[in-house]
């Protein structure tokens, strides 16, 4: 495989931008020189956003669940790209807290098709033009969740498990050609996504009201969106196949190679400490 190219100056595409890790990269990759067309299904964050950016800048209003609405994307940015596509992130990304017991189907449905058929069609929309210019990468976001399974999140391991396995996948076909496919994998991040998840009710049963429950994820997470922008943009520039984002993630990465069938023994013991 031919060596890395660095993202300078090349267009980066960003999905679930409005806000988080999406946001930083966008930020961070608009100001070492990178055009950059973002997208988010919130329409506010998403000016926000682009407010921020210094150099050029495409903005889409997107739902990640809309194949044709993806492609149409593509085709938009295809035809504003001010340079060739360095990098495609497709981050965009919802959570759910709830039992495999108490899960209601609509809820998992919408997990599932924001975070990991709303990654499959990020890939089929914006692979054949990286495949014709024969160079880029796809970065796909799964998450620690993609590395273990963690109780009462069962929809989302389910989703960064698939995202994790579709790009290793995707990653094998692409051998032989100058395009390259990335896993990241964030740990705890300090973004809104605990705000934002759908909660039913406390699912371990504590009587914890969805902004405690919230506060709780605040408080074990140790990585900034921005600091997690410039590791992604590194491990991207580096060629690397799989980033690991944060302190954490190198922890559960080790736990679930080392012990395959007791990492969540340990892991239940640090947050139990941590608490």
């Amino acid at each position: 495989m031919s060596r890395p190219e660095a993202l300078v100056g090349r267009t980066a595409v960003v999905t679930g931008a409005a806000s988080g890790i999406g946001r930083a990269l966008a930020r961070r990759l608009s100001a070492a020189g990178c055009p950059v067309a973002i997208a988010d299904v919130d329409e506010p964050g998403l000016k926000e956003a682009s407010a921020d950016l210094t150099g050029p800048v495409l903005r889409q209003v997107l739902d990640v669940r809309d194949a044709a609405a993806v492609t149409a994307f593509a085709q938009t940015v295809s035809e504003w790209a001010p340079a060739p596509l360095g990098a495609v992130f497709n981050n965009a990304g919802v959570a759910i807290g709830s039992s495999v017991l108490g899960a209601l189907p609509a809820d998992d449905d919408w997990l599932h098709e924001i975070n990991f058929r709303g990654v499959v069609n990020g890939v089929r929309a914006f692979l054949p033009a990286l495949v014709a210019q024969d160079s880029g990468t796809i970065v796909n976001t799964s998450s620690v969740y993609g590395l273990i399974g963690v109780p009462y999140q069962s929809a989302y391991c389910a989703a960064k498990f698939a995202v994790r396995g579709f790009t290793e996948a995707l990653r094998q076909e692409l051998r032989g050609t100058g395009v390259r496919a990335a896993t990241v994998h964030p740990g705890g991040v300090k973004t809104n996504i605990a705000r934002n998840a759908r909660f039913r009710a406390d699912p371990e049963g504590r009587g914890r009201t969805h902004e405690q429950i919230a506060a709780e994820f605040d408080a074990i997470a140790r990585t900034t969106p921005e600091r997690a922008a410039a590791i992604i943009h590194k491990g991207v520039d580096r060629g690397k196949a799989r980033i690991l984002v944060g302190p954490d993630a190198y922890l559960v990465d080790a736990l679930a190679r080392l012990a395959p069938t007791r990492y969540y023994d340990i892991v239940a013991s640090l947050r139990r400490s941590r608490r």
